[in-house]
């Protein structure tokens, strides 16, 4: 089957976590924008996907742009390029009650397990529409402190088991490297991809993945699950030779 589409998770796949593109990596993706189409879905949200992809890309060809599909918050949300500007096709938008039900369980868990702690970076706790996340250092925090915080994922699967407990109305997934993330029940990244199938017109089969939680608990399992081609990789650096790789495969131009 051709390959038609790419899709990549963000932080540790394609940069490090909260930290822009590295030139290297921009540099590869351009080329892959013009063999195939590329997503982004990440846990992140609309603003970091500006300044850790978009800002760094720098993208003034339209063609490239139509190319671009953008899912933040773990596909909760997406976003084309149409008429000179980023347009939200949808949003996924937690109610007022599942949103504080979220805010007040994650917190009190973390609390209990002895997961909150004093020194952060940025705020613990945020509300990005779509979805409720859970950043054990905060938002801002260096990524070496967020390595060292949950080395064997332990913590994370902890405060996520108890979490999913209490909210089993609500999709509780862990994140990134020190995250937590809550959306309504059912919309995960598989939820993005078949969306993604919808608004693309390109079939699972024709697609890859690309991420580095790909394994059973991880944010980007629900990928792999669905049955898409998946490549798991260990960081950026991983990811540009990944991408390295797919062009000399020399994928069909769509």
């Amino acid at each position: 089957m051709t390959t038609r589409l790419v899709a990549f998770d963000l932080d540790d796949t394609l940069a490090a976590s909260k930290s822009p593109l590295d030139p290297e990596m921009a540099a590869v993706l351009l080329r892959l924008l013009d063999v195939v189409e590329v997503c982004i879905i990440s846990g992140g949200n609309y603003t970091q996907f500006q300044n850790q992809v978009l800002a760094v890309l720098n993208i003034d060809d339209e063609r490239r742009l139509s190319r671009l599909h953008l899912m933040p918050t773990c596909g909760t949300q997406y976003l084309q390029f149409a008429d000179g500007e980023w347009v939200q096709r949808y949003a996924e938008v937690l109610s007022d009650d599942e949103k504080s039900r979220a805010l007040e369980s994650v917190e009190r868990n973390a609390r209990a397990l002895g997961f909150w702690e004093e020194q952060t970076w940025g705020p613990i706790l945020e509300d990005r529409g779509s979805q409720i996340t859970f950043s054990a250092l905060g938002q801002q925090a260096p990524v070496d402190a967020k390595a060292a915080w949950d080395a064997d994922g332990s913590k994370k699967r902890a405060l996520r088991d108890d979490v999913a407990a209490e909210l089993t109305d609500l999709e509780v997934r862990s994140g990134g490297s020190t995250s937590i993330d809550i959306t309504k029940r059912g919309v995960d990244k598989a939820y993005g991809m078949r969306k993604l199938v919808d608004a693309s017109g390109i079939s699972l089969d024709e697609m890859i993945f690309v991420g580095d939680r790909l394994d059973e608990g991880g944010n980007d399992y629900p990928v792999k699950a669905m049955g898409v081609s998946c490549i798991a990789v260990h960081g950026w650096r991983d990811t540009v030779g990944v991408v390295e790789g797919l062009l000399e495969r020399e994928l069909a131009v769509v």
